[in-house]
């Protein structure tokens, strides 16, 4: 199962100081702190490893009961972290930030499909010619 480390009294957990969150964004490449919350934009092969990935998010997520803002574009997802109950960012987010850095992969696996070319999509069923590929 899942090991991550986030404080169970929710109740205490305070927002961080700018310098806190600067110090622990030293571990969490690409991630800034910017509105109140954390983000960080991930890239990957095509539209399905996109999907993967934020399966995966999601899994992180639940299991500690801190739910990030989703945001997803083709091959593009967009996380956003804040803790809203205590009107910024808290050491849950940065824990969920690391989480998901652990099941962050830049790219799709080798030997993993994406979705068809358009090329291969449109047309040449219909005429029963193959794509060449």
């Amino acid at each position: 199962m899942l090991e991550i480390a986030i404080p169970r009294d929710y109740a205490a957990i305070v927002p961080l100081f700018e310098d806190e969150i600067r110090m622990a964004l030293r571990d969490l490449p690409g991630w800034r702190a910017f509105g109140n919350a954390l983000h960080k934009q991930f890239t990957f092969r095509g539209f399905r490893a996109a999907i993967a990935f934020i399966n995966r998010v999601a899994e992180q997520a639940i299991a500690v009961g801190h739910h990030p803002d989703i945001e997803n574009h083709y091959n593009r997802v967009m996380l956003s972290l804040t803790s809203h109950d205590q009107g910024g960012i808290t050491e849950k987010d940065i824990a969920l930030a690391h989480a998901i850095e652990r099941v962050a992969e830049p790219a799709a696996r080798a030997g993993d499909r994406d979705d068809p070319p358009a090329a291969s999509r449109e047309g040449t069923a219909s005429t029963g010619e193959s794509t060449p590929g």
